[in-house]
């Protein structure tokens, strides 16, 4: 395992007060306090409170596109695909869930990022529709409106974030083995 470098630690400790107050409450003043450090010396390691948000958002982002690309190349049924999207989300989210909040709350104070992160979120979900899309002409899958499927999907797989802490007995592979058959078999033929 790598070790965790200051910067790292700042990075965590920035996602874990931007899950708590929102990106645009906190300050580097609060941060360095956090750390018990001062705040010149974050300056060290980080150039901004912006840099912290990239560093945290477009990590995440590029981590789900990279999982969705392996999805897609993969030759498994639609379903099999839903099942690992359901995975990866999970995971994904156990290993960050501060990081997660500010993905899914503070990704708008993106500045020279926001074009990006927008086209990785963009891709991602036009990966995700077609794979429900194909699903639906193969008849893997209800012949029910495919964005209101990603949708409701989504919208439980991105909440996971607010949830999975309150559940620390909870291992990552039943949760996604558990929100696949609640997920999927609601629209699996």
């Amino acid at each position: 395992m790598k070790q965790e470098t200051r910067k790292d630690e700042i990075i965590n400790t920035a996602a874990k007060l931007f899950k708590e107050k929102g990106y645009s409450a906190v300050t580097m003043r609060d941060l360095a306090t956090a750390m018990g450090i001062k705040a010149a010396s974050l300056y060290n390691h980080i150039n901004s409170k912006q840099d912290i948000l990239k560093a945290i958002i477009i990590s995440i982002a590029e981590e789900f596109t990279n999982g969705m690309e392996t999805i897609m190349q993969s030759q498994d049924s639609s379903i099999s695909k839903l099942k690992s999207v359901v995975t990866l989300h999970v995971n994904i989210t156990a290993n960050n869930t501060n990081g997660m909040a500010s993905l899914n709350n503070d990704w708008m104070h993106l500045e020279d990022q926001l074009n990006y992160y927008l086209q990785l979120r963009n891709d991602y979900e036009a990966n995700f529709l077609n794979i429900i899309k194909e699903g639906v002409s193969s008849l893997e899958i209800k012949d029910s409106n495919p964005e209101i499927i990603m949708f409701s999907m989504l919208t439980t797989l991105r909440s996971l974030y607010l949830w999975i802490p309150k559940k620390e007995d909870l291992k990552s592979n039943d949760l996604a083995d558990n929100l696949s058959e609640v997920l999927i078999e609601g629209i699996n033929k």
